[in-house]
Formats: structure tokens, C-alpha cells, sequence
């Protein structure tokens, strides 16, 4: 029995998505439009079957109506079962779980009911039954959610919302690669309590869409002045481009979210506010997707595909998937799992290709994480993918084999363009620039970067560290949109990593206000393309202790923009965020150093961005304690061309004439001048 692909809408005419017609989803995508999936289950006796039902409110949530319906094999390792022979309800919205022999190679083939691996909705209030041991508290997994409508099993949320895109933009109006500003949001959010401490709690998608959109309040954090309405703060920060931590659905309760558990679905918490009576994930998401690109800011997916955690295919088909640990496998090696499973991506087997929807040799977690990055690409509208730990896929080819299909099915969605609106970017702190030069990832995230401004800003960088880190060709990348800078990164263990305003205070640094506005000037203007991890650019300190296994968690407490000193932090960064997104001299390669100044204690220095046919950008750097008095003479300042003039961008000023290039110079000072406009 075969479900063949999708079918079309009443009327006969394509389904779209984005102006793109469904025809580009991959093979199982596109079956499930009709009919229920299940890929390569390794225990077929007794053979699986369709758990399916009503949800039910109470304490405990259940399934009404519930029915048990065998699925029929297709092939050798594909199951497939019609919608329309399952006695659907049009416009009802259905609970269902997949009734399969668990895998796992250290427990027996007990029956139980998994989560669809390609669920694009799941439901953590309605778990399946809790098993014996040797099962756990933890062995008990979300309903997958969906909804049957005029003859489709459509996309929805819990209440039967369906996400809306209509009013989405073109890509080709969002800034190209070269000139965004990346903003990187943690999904954990602290702020202040009424009892003078602080609370944690989750930052869902509604949240973040008022920092997007000037009339949405929030949700979980209301009252935040950043969140106020008839305010857009990213849109007054100046950012363009937005990564959320991962947005996939995870188990965890979004203390961090690197722990991805339904590669499909959106996370049930990021879409379940308080006081909500379900959740709305697909739809709020679909919301923010769109108001960030009718803002002009491009939406970023992180994807963590090294590892999952409590992933269906753990018990659906554990060997065949994921590396089994301590046994000698050799896809193991030095990988590390961080409590998790690791992918197996170099494990051939024959059998129906998801992506292809023929028969032949192929790599089962290859096909399955392609499948789920069109589904993010083509369903969400995604403009950029960080791949988290890079170093631990540990396989190059499929790096490589997996940007390509990313990059081709971006192109394809927008009709032979899109190229230069479009990123798959590597996270691995070695930085192994090769990795870009063989066209395996198109940038990576640049650590030295963040070193090389952090010894700066303590005075202990000397002038080719500087060179290095504003010109980071000198790393060995060849583009500027080959490399993502930072001040700071969400990887906060540890001396060295914390947030901006802790490591100062660390290293003895009590006046943090003016070196963690140079740390700015210095990322804004160098080479590469600037991110923020959301927070810096007020000064925010840690909330919580940073101590391991919990490395990674430091919520983002907007309340502390509303102190005076941060705010000047905020303002000073918001310039340069908006120069940078606007001035063709940064988007560009060309850096000049004009001006090197190490003697009797000072550590000054001048670099001019920007080609001949550029309006330039120059920069002066001070990165010590001297103090110029009235005049400070910087070799080799360009003029201004005749009929203009100097202005400094941090505050906003002209510069007189008689001025440019002998301004006085203060401690731990950079000043950014750009030519006013024509």
C-alpha cells in the first residue's frame, strides 16, 4: 500500500509555503500530509501500531475515543498507515503516539508507546503510561499532535491553531550576510522579584515577540520595560539577524534547551505562557517568524545534531541511529555526548530514503536530520542554521553533504536567489578554519575573537593581537561573512568565559562602563559579522552560580537595562549596532591599520575600514589607562573630502575640521568617526 505524495488542496491547485509549492518537502514530509509515518522501527513482532485519540483535560490529561490501529508494512522498514481509513473527525484535532518494541540494546523489547519521530507538534501535558522497571519516571513521553481537515492531517497547535505565514516577506527584503548583526536570546529569562531577588522563568515565543513588535506586551515577563508596549527593542538595538537557543522541542524545562528531544515540533514550553489553558507553539512561532522579517531581521535556527536526548528513535530503532557507548564503536572515538545519545552518521543500511522516497543505500541519521532542516526551512521560514558542537557530528562529509542540501533547498524556496540571505554556521571553540576553506560549513563561530578583545580590554594585548582580532583574515578565514565575532558567547563556564561585566569585576576591574564599551567599538568595526549574546550590550552580570554540569545557564535579566550606567552601555551599543548595519565600509574586507602608538605606557591605535569607493569608517583605540590631554594626534587620519565633514558615532557629534585626527584621547576609549552624509 502506497500513500504516494501529498495531496493536493480541494480545487486541485498546489499547497504553498512561502510562494513555494510543498513538491520540495522531503518524501516522508509530504506523506504525512495523508497519512500516518513510522521509518524504520527495528522490532516488527508484534507489528506497530497507531495509538490515536481526543485529548481529554483533567488530573491527569487522557485520551478520549481511543483507538489502536495496526500500521501496514510498505516496505521493508517503512510503515505506513492512510488518515482516511482511520475514521477521522474533519476538523478535529487528534493525540496520537506510535505503539512500538523498544530497541534499546540494554533492556528488553518491551511494548510501548514513542513520540512520532517527525511530530510537528508535541504535548508535554499528556505523557504516555508509566512502564515497570526497569523503566524510570523519566520513560514516559508526549503525545504527537495534528489535526484532520478537509481530507489533510495538517499542522496545529493543541487548540487547533495553525500557524499563518501569509503575511510573511520576501527574503530578498532581509539584509544580506555581509551586513547583519546576529543577536543570540536565551530562552531562560530572569528578573527582578518583589522580594528583592531574582526569579527565573521561561522567555516563550510571545515574549520575545515584544522585543520585536512594538504592540505585543509579552507573556511570561510583562512589566519588563524592554518588553513595554509601543516599544520594539531589537528593532532600537539595531540587530538583523535573531537566534533564538534552541527552539526544537526538549525535554528539559528550557533551563537551556541543548538537549533536543523532537527535531520537529517547536518547544511545548517556549509555546505554553502562563495562565494559558494550552499551548501555541507552531503559532506563536509562525508569529515572531514574521514579525521579525517584516522588521527587516532574519531568523536563526540552532540545531544540535551531535547528540539527542530522550529521542523517539532511542526505542523506535536505537542501533541503527545512535552510537552505542563503550562498546567499541568506532564513530565514537572522542565524542562527547553530554548525557545524551550520539548520532551515528556514518552507518549504512538499504531501505526506503526519506528525503528521496526511494529504495537504496543510504544513512539512516543523514536522511532523518536533512528531512528535519527542510521541515525548518520550508514549514518556518528559517533564514540561518548554527550547528551547535560541530566537533562531536565528527563527520565532515556530512557536514558538508548537509549545508549543501540546506543551502539548495534555501534556493530553491526562493525561486533561484537567497543565496547571500542564508548561513550554515559550525560552533566548535578550536575554530578549524578548513572547515570554511573546503566549503563543509559557510562560517564559524570565531573564539579567538572573544579571547583576543578580552585580553585587549585589560591592556595585556599587543598590536598583532589587535590586528588579529579586528582583521580576522589574519586567522586564516578568507570573507568577513566567513566568521561570527563576539564579546561574549552563551558557553559562560569557567575563568575567561564568563559574561563581560563578571570577567572584569574577576580580573580586578571595578570601572567596567568604558572597557566594555571598547569591546564594542572594537566588535562593530572589525572584520566579520558581529553577534551579541543578548544582555552584553547592557552590562548584564550572572544570576546564577556557573559551575558544571549547569555551564551553560545565565538567564538574561532585561530589568537591569534600567540602570543609568547600563543604559549609557545600551545606547553606546545601539550606534554602533545600527553603523554596522548600515555602513558599506564594515560589510567589506578592506582594513588599513593608520596608527600604532606603544610608547611611555599608552597602547593607541587607528585602523580605516572600507575600500576606495566606500565612504570610510576609522576607529581609534585606546587600550590602556593614558590620558591624551587637550590633543591627541593620530598619524595618517584621512581628510574629509571637500564639503564634509567628521562625525563621531558613539555620541552622536560633528567634528570640527581643525579637529579630525587630533582629538584628546581618554582611558579605555575608542572613538568611530564616519563621513556625515552627502
Amino acid at each position: 500500500m502506497s500513500l504516494g505524495r501529498a495531496q493536493r488542496r480541494p480545487g486541485g491547485g498546489p499547497s504553498y509555503v512561502r510562494g513555494v509549492s510543498e513538491e520540495l518537502l522531503p518524501d516522508v514530509l509530504s506523506r504525512r500530509e495523508s497519512g500516518f509515518v513510522l521509518w524504520r522501527p527495528a522490532l516488527t513482532d508484534p507489528a506497530p501500531s497507531l495509538v490515536i485519540g481526543r485529548f481529554e483535560p483533567g488530573n491527569p490529561p487522557g485520551l478520549a475515543d481511543e483507538r489502536d490501529i495496526p500500521f501496514v508494512r510498505e516496505s521493508t522498514d517503512l510503515w505506513v498507515l492512510p488518515a482516511a481509513d482511520c475514521g477521522l473527525v474533519d476538523g478535529q484535532v487528534y493525540h496520537y503516539w506510535f505503539q512500538i518494541a523498544d530497541s534499546h540494546p540494554d533492556r528488553p523489547p518491551h511494548p510501548l508507546l514513542r513520540t512520532d519521530p517527525f511530530a510537528t507538534t508535541v504535548d508535554w501535558r499528556l505523557l504516555s503510561p508509566p512502564l515497570r522497571a526497569p523503566y524510570g519516571a523519566g520513560d514516559r513521553w508526549p503525545a504527537a499532535v495534528v489535526l484532520w481537515r478537509d481530507g489533510r492531517l495538517v499542522v496545529c497547535d493543541p487548540g487547533g491553531q495553525v500557524a499563518d505565514h501569509s503575511r510573511d516577506v520576501p527574503s530578498a527584503a532581509l539584509p544580506p550576510n555581509h551586513m547583519t548583526v546576529y543577536y543570540k536570546l536565551p530562552t531562560a529569562w530572569s528578573r527582578r522579584s518583589a522580594e528583592g531577588g531574582v526569579e527565573v522563568g521561561v522567555g516563550t515565543f510571545r515574549d520575545v515577540l515584544a522585543l520585536v513588535r512594538a504592540d505585543a506586551g509579552g507573556a511570561n515577563f510583562r512589566g519588563v520595560s524592554a518588553l513595554d508596549e509601543g516599544r520594539a527593542y531589537l528593532r532600537e538595538l539595531g540587530v538583523t539577524t535573531l537566534e533564538l537557543a534552541p527552539v526544537a522541542d526538549s525535554w528539559t524545562v528550557r533551563e537551556w534547551g541543548y538537549a533536543t528531544s523532537n527535531y520537529c515540533a517547536p518547544d511545548h514550553d517556549l509555546g505554553f505562557p502562563r495562565g494559558h489553558t494550552s499551548p501555541t507553539p507552531n503559532s506563536d512561532l509562525s508569529a515572531l517568524v514574521t514579525a521579525c522579517h517584516r522588521a527587516g531581521i532574519r531568523f536563526g535556527y540552532d540545531a544540535v545534531m551531535a547528540f539527542g536526548q530522550r529521542e523517539p528513535y532511542r526505542e523506535i530503532n536505537y542501533l541503527d541511529f545512535h552510537v552505542r557507548q563503550g562498546t567499541g564503536d568506532p564513530e565514537e572515538d572522542s565524542r562527547y555526548p553530554f548525557g545524551g545519545d550520539l548520532f551515528k552518521y556514518n552507518y549504512q543500511a538499504e531501505g526506503y530514503d526519506p528525503v528521496e522516497g526511494k529504495t537504496g543505500r543510504q544513512v539512516p541519521a543523514r536522511q532523518f536530520m536533512k528531512a528535519h532542516i527542510a521541515h525548518w526551512i520550508l514549514r518556518h521560514h528559517i533564514d540561518s542554521i548554527r550547528v551547535d558542537s560541530v566537533n562531536n557530528v565528527y563527520n565532515w562529509d556530512f557536514v558538508q553533504e548537509f549545508t549543501e542540501y540546506a543551502r539548495a533547498l534555501n534556493r530553491r524556496r526562493n525561486h533561484g536567489t537567497g543565496d547571500d540571505r542564508f548561513l550554515v554556521v559550525g560552533e566548535e571553540l578550536s575554530v578549524p578554519v578548513d572547515l570554511v576553506r573546503q566549503g563543509r560549513l559557510d562560517a564559524l563561530w570565531n573564539e579567538r575573537f572573544k579571547f583576543a578583545v578580552r585580553q585587549a580590554i585589560l591592556g595585556e594585548a599587543d598590536p598583532g593581537t589587535v590586528m588579529d582580532m579586528i582583521d580576522g583574515r589574519r586567522f586564516g578565514f578568507q570573507d568577513g561573512a566567513q566568521m561570527i565575532n563576539y564579546v561574549t558567547s552563551h558557553d559562560v563556564e569557567g575563568p575567561g568565559n564568563e559574561r563581560l561585566f563578571d570577567f572584569l569585576n574577576h580580573n580586578g576591574v571595578r570601572q567596567t562602563e568604558e572597557r566594555i564599551k571598547l569591546a564594542f567599538a572594537c566588535l562593530f568595526t572589525a572584520v566579520g559579522i558581529p553577534m551579541i549574546l543578548a544582555g552584553e550590550e547592557f552590562a548584564d552580570r550572572h544570576d546564577l552560580a556557573v559551575v558544571h554540569p549547569s555551564k551553560q545557564v545565565d538567564p538574561v535579566n532585561f530589568d537591569r537595562l534600567d540602570d543609568p550606567w547600563r543604559r549609557r552601555v545600551f545606547t553606546h551599543v545601539a550606534r554602533l549596532a545600527r553603523l554596522r548595519g548600515t555602513a558599506a565600509a564594515l560589510g567589506v574586507n578592506d582594513t588599513r591599520f593608520i596608527h600604532v602608538d606603544v610608547q611611555g605606557g599608552r597602547k593607541v591605535m587607528a585602523w580605516l575600514r572600507g575600500g576606495p569607493e566606500h565612504d570610510p569608517v576609522v576607529v581609534v583605540a585606546n587600550f590602556s589607562g593614558y590620558a591624551s590631554g587637550p590633543e591627541y594626534v593620530v598619524n595618517g587620519f584621512p581628510p574629509a573630502p571637500w564639503g564634509r565633514t567628521w562625525r563621531e558615532v558613539t555620541q552622536e557629534r560633528e567634528v570640527p575640521p581643525e579637529w579630525a585626527g587630533r582629538e584628546p584621547i581618554f582611558p579605555w576609549e575608542a572613538k568611530v568617526y564616519m563621513l556625515d552624509p552627502e
